[in-house]
């Protein structure tokens, strides 16, 4: 089990993780051209949570995202006019909506992602073969830990409460 960091160590690292991305969101914002024009933020977040989780309900959508129903069903409605998202009648719940992502929002993401990928290579070039490495690990850690964090990676079962994450 991994020693408990010091807490000035915690708050340093959550401070560098915002400056980070603060600094991505910059190195990004010039790419937001994609095959369907600027996608904003919100809806890529929605995009990319539907991906992980295809037939997501609505209200579920809204959870992950921090948002109420309200707002989460006028973003699902601009996702759908612009062809990144289908909505069907749930196969559990015929009274529940489905989400997933169409061909052109899995395009979309997909292209996104290469964009940002290619900036984001522009400047790990100037970083040594070392701290790269030491990078990737962190990276990968930090992943698992926000995907847990946010449940990106199942569905929770209803019945069972949801786990204190802190």
């Amino acid at each position: 089990m991994p020693r408990a960091l010091p807490s000035h160590v915690e708050e340093q690292g959550a401070l560098d993780t915002c400056a980070v991305a603060e600094l991505l969101e910059v190195l990004w914002s010039s790419n937001q051209e994609t095959a369907v024009g600027p996608v904003p933020p919100s809806q890529l977040r929605a995009l990319t949570v539907i991906e992980q989780r295809a037939g997501i309900n609505l209200r579920d959508l809204g959870e992950a995202l921090g948002s109420a129903p309200p707002a989460v069903s006028r973003l699902c409605d601009r996702l759908e006019a612009a062809g990144l998202l289908q909505r069907s009648r749930g196969r559990i719940n015929r009274r529940e909506v489905e989400l997933t992502l169409s061909r052109r929002g899995s395009a979309v993401l997909a292209e996104t992602r290469a964009l940002r990928a290619h900036k984001a290579a522009e400047v790990l070039r100037r970083m040594s073969s070392q701290d790269r490495h030491a990078l990737a690990q962190g990276l990968a850690a930090f992943r698992d830990a926000a995907t847990t964090h946010i449940r990106l990676g199942a569905f929770p079962d209803r019945d069972e409460p949801l786990p204190d994450t802190g």
